[in-house]
């Protein structure tokens, strides 16, 4: 008897989905790509009742619709026959709203079952719902719980063993009998008939007809492989369609849902401030900042505790390892990479936990889906959704909150894109090094011409990288308008997004810290050098490469000063240091072995012409933000080929960035 069963989580954004899939799969999952879709794919298992459960956490959506890959994936994994059961998930605090998911599956042949989520915000608002009224009108079985509290999933399991032995599929008979008695009934029975051609097991004629009413171009594209083209369409079908699954879900819902409460007055005012078409702005600015000041502060333990794990093990490292007759250079090699590797994971870590936890509550509370109202339109118009000016922000404090934060993003491909435009954005630690050097090279007020410069170009960056990453990720033929619910507010279940934070930073470190080893290894083998910094292979490289780095306004210094930029923005100022004031190593003024000299941007600057300095500075700041921010894009992306591609476009645009302005700043420098 095969103990193993395939079920699939289907449901609406902010429907308590990926709450669910994390409870009952804990550390059990893994996260992926779907075969050729820029589609996150997660899949995890749980064992019950000695029977292990395969689940696919299918992207979340509002619809069955094919206007995005997300929903493609959907609908193409729910159709698969080896697929057990499907459990909808649908938010009870607003059931009115987030039934239409299950309206749009409503003649699909799949198993399935209906779990209700946020009882407790359901009930706190007044409202009771009657899952067992619903479970017999519906035909599936239906159960309620608390998504974050294990306690409540009892109901669930039960109900879950039942619907995998019935097998019952969705009872949809009243809504076509809505659908034929509605205004697209003549076009609706028309289609009937070319639905058979392609309905096959899992689907049926009746779902194939509605969505030739909605002209899906999807099920268009399967007809015209039968030889069934040019289908006649009604423009106004999308409408018959949604009309009639509105109307069955309000026949469904009558005396199954009673509200018994008035919404609180205050929440009321406070969220007409927070959609206002002006205020809303405002508000979410104010929001911004707050959390990116709470994520520091609750960020600064961890990451100074990595930031001085090297002055503790260091020294540990020379009295330990060197009375044990280990060599000087070994013990050098080892601080230089596992534990500067070391350092720098938890400090990174130390922040994306942050990060998770400040997203988390925004988005428990329910104010997440509100940033993206508000600023949609002024994101779409460079194909992002309004939920992607959050991480972008955050992006002024650390790179890495940017790339943490944008798990937000429903899209997958949208995700990569916010990642990828949010690179543009300089960092906490380029407004360290770069005004200290942009002063010393042209003095105050051309210092505050010099960063007024950067904040231009990072706008015109920002544009740019969104047209280029777009073509793909999101093509502009494919956008859509916000198609969406505000969910309503309520208290943030501390304990749930503790322990999430906590997961996703032990996540992240088990995969961070072998490559940030590996990188720190490869790097100290490029500048090691026991006869001072020519004697480099890092030294070699950029001196072969300087005919080509000088036309870009880099000669061979400042470029050795670009590279390690790639490692960390604080290490600029240290490699300058090694190089002009002969301070230390490389990898020594890099990885925080050796001190940067005190006056080393007035050593830099007496020493560097200040054409090339500026094409050095803008060079800088748009070249990748930093080691740790690579890594947290690999993993919050899954994708080797998307980071590399990101990381070889930033490499390339810096470059071009500092080879234009140096030519011109020739003419007037």
């Amino acid at each position: 008897m095969d103990n193993t069963k395939n079920i699939a989580l289907l449901g609406q954004p902010n429907s308590g989905k990926s709450t669910v899939f994390n409870s009952l799969t804990g550390m059990h999952q893994h996260v992926g790509n779907w075969p050729g879709k820029t589609v996150e794919k997660k899949e995890g298992t749980f064992t019950h009742n000695e029977v292990t459960y395969k689940v696919a956490d299918l992207p979340g959506s509002y619809s069955l619709s094919a206007n995005s890959d997300e929903e493609i994936v959907t609908r193409e994994y729910i159709a698969k026959k080896e697929l057990d059961l499907v459990c909808l998930l649908a938010d009870a605090s607003q059931l009115e709203r987030s039934m239409y998911m299950l309206a749009d599956y409503a003649g699909i042949k799949t198993p399935v079952m209906l779990v209700l989520t946020m009882m407790d915000v359901a009930e706190a608002k007044g409202k009771k719902v009657d899952v067992r009224k619903l479970s017999e009108k519906l035909g599936i079985e239906v159960c309620s719980i608390v998504a974050y509290d294990k306690k409540s999933y009892e109901s669930f399991f039960k109900c879950l063993e039942k619907a995998i032995s019935s097998g019952k599929t969705l009872n949809a008979d009243k809504l076509y009998e809505i659908v034929r008695n509605g205004e697209g009934a003549e076009a609706f029975e028309g289609y009937m008939e070319k639905a058979s051609l392609i309905a096959g097991e899992r689907r049926s004629p009746e779902w194939i007809a509605m969505k030739l009413l909605e002209e899906d171009e999807a099920v268009l594209r399967e007809l015209s492989i039968k030889g069934e083209k040019n289908i006649a369409t009604d423009p106004k079908g999308a409408l018959y369609t949604s009309d009639a699954r509105f109307k069955w879900i309000e026949e469904l819902l009558s005396l199954v849902v009673t509200d018994a409460k008035k919404p609180s007055e205050l929440l009321t005012k406070f969220d007409r401030a927070a959609i206002g078409p002006r205020s809303g702005k405002w508000v979410a600015f104010g929001i911004m900042i707050l959390a990116l000041a709470g994520a520091m502060i609750v960020a600064s333990p961890i990451m100074g505790l990595g930031g001085a794990l090297p002055s503790i093990l260091n020294p540990l490292a020379d009295s330990v390892l060197g009375g044990m007759g280990v060599s000087e250079s070994i013990i050098h090699f080892i601080k230089a990479t596992i534990i500067t590797s070391l350092g720098w994971v938890i400090a990174m870590v130390g922040f994306i936990f942050a990060m998770n936890f400040v997203f988390g509550i925004l988005e428990e509370v329910g104010y997440m889906a509100r940033v993206s109202y508000v600023f949609d339109r002024s994101m779409g118009s460079i194909g992002l959704q309004g939920k992607a000016l959050m991480p972008m922000i955050m992006g002024f404090g650390c790179t890495m909150g940017s790339t943490s934060g944008a798990r937000v993003i429903d899209s997958y491909g949208q995700k990569i894109m916010t990642i990828a435009v949010a690179w543009a954005v300089p960092c906490g630690a380029t407004f360290v090094v770069i005004p200290t050097l942009a002063n010393a090279f042209f003095g105050t007020g051309g210092g505050m011409l010099v960063m007024f410069l950067i904040l231009f170009i990072m706008v015109l960056h920002i544009i740019i990288t969104a047209k280029v990453f777009g073509k793909k990720l999101n093509p502009v033929d494919k956008r859509t308008g916000i198609v969406m619910e505000l969910p309503p507010y309520h208290k943030p279940r501390w304990g749930f997004i503790f322990k999430n934070s906590l997961m996703r930073m032990w996540d992240v470190f088990k995969k961070a810290f072998s490559i940030e080893l590996v990188v720190c290894v490869i790097f100290f083998f490029l500048s090691y050098s026991k006869s001072g910094i020519e004697g480099s292979i890092l030294y070699k490289i950029g001196t072969f490469i300087e005919p080509v780095s000088a036309f870009i306004g880099l000669k061979w210094q400042t470029f050795m000063s670009f590279v390690a930029a790639m490692v960390s923005k604080e290490a600029v100022l240290g490699v300058l240091s090694a190089i002009f004031a002969n301070s230390g190593s490389v990898i020594d003024t890099t990885t925080g072995l050796a001190a940067t000299s005190d006056n080393i941007a007035q050593i830099v600057a007496a020493a560097i012409p200040k054409a090339e300095a500026l094409a050095f500075i803008i060079a800088v700041t748009f070249n990748i933000p930093c080691l740790q921010a690579v890594v947290s894009t690999y993993n919050e992306t899954h994708s080797a080929k998307w980071t590399a591609k990101i990381g070889a476009y930033y490499i390339v645009t810096a470059l071009v960035l500092a080879a234009v302005v140096y030519h011109i700043a020739v003419l007037f420098l």
